[in-house]
């Protein structure tokens, strides 16, 4: 799948090969911490509940940056026709093989190919904060479009002043990747700019084991 709109990160294929070295690593953290899992945290399940409830009749849901596909199985349990996609082959992997019952893909956000209003909603939770500044735009701007008139876009990423660039991560793995951080003013700002109209926002403050974060939830006008 292919969006020529769409630049192609420079850091790309490191991100990937960063995020394939990570995968197992990540899966057996979120299986014995919970850290990850929406059902364990009743915040973001909340918030996750009425994204689901809202986009229910709207048609198709993609989950871009899905992972090992927890949050995709969930919509799935809740009744919705979700499907995820990630970059990292390995993320995948481990996704069909947790989660058979639903539809995976390798790609890339800013690969995708996807046609004006076919999705009754599309996520970006925790997984956009490694586009670099000048494609999450782009990136938000073919959300916009890809949505249905009432769809819903939601999306959760890291708060801070200061980009971050990470070598090691989860158990000490060698990765090589950046956490681009928004204010929650900058994003919902940009969320505004690719034509969408936000309709919720919940800020999550630091705690033991992550930095402040931020949801926001939006809809392409009917």
């Amino acid at each position: 799948m292919r969006a020529h709109s769409v630049d192609r990160p420079a850091d790309l294929d490191k991100v990937r090969e960063s995020y394939d070295r990570v995968a197992d690593n990540y899966v057996h953290m979120v299986a014995t911490t919970g850290l990850g899992d929406i059902r364990l945290q009743p915040w973001l399940k909340a918030t996750m509940d009425a994204f689901a409830d809202t986009v229910s009749d709207l048609g198709p849901v993609l989950d871009v940056g899905c992972g090992p596909g927890t949050v995709t199985a969930y919509l799935v349990e809740r009744g919705l026709d979700a499907s995820g996609v990630d970059l990292s082959p390995r993320m995948i992997e481990n996704a069909r093989r947790l989660h058979p019952e639903c539809r995976f893909d390798v790609a890339s956000a800013t690969e995708l190919d996807l046609a004006e209003g076919s999705l009754g909603g599309v996520l970006g939770w925790w997984s956009l904060f490694n586009l670099p500044r000048d494609v999450l735009p782009q990136v938000l701007a073919m959300f916009a479009r890809a949505l249905k008139p009432g769809g819903h876009f939601i999306t959760a990423t890291h708060v801070g002043d200061e980009d971050a660039v990470r070598t090691e991560a989860y158990g000490g793995v060698s990765v090589r990747w950046t956490t681009h951080k928004w204010r929650p003013e900058e994003l919902v700002h940009l969320i505004e700019r690719a034509g969408l109209s936000p309709v919720a926002e919940l800020r999550l403050p630091a705690d033991e084991q992550i930095g402040p974060g931020v949801v926001v939830v939006a809809k392409r006008p009917a």
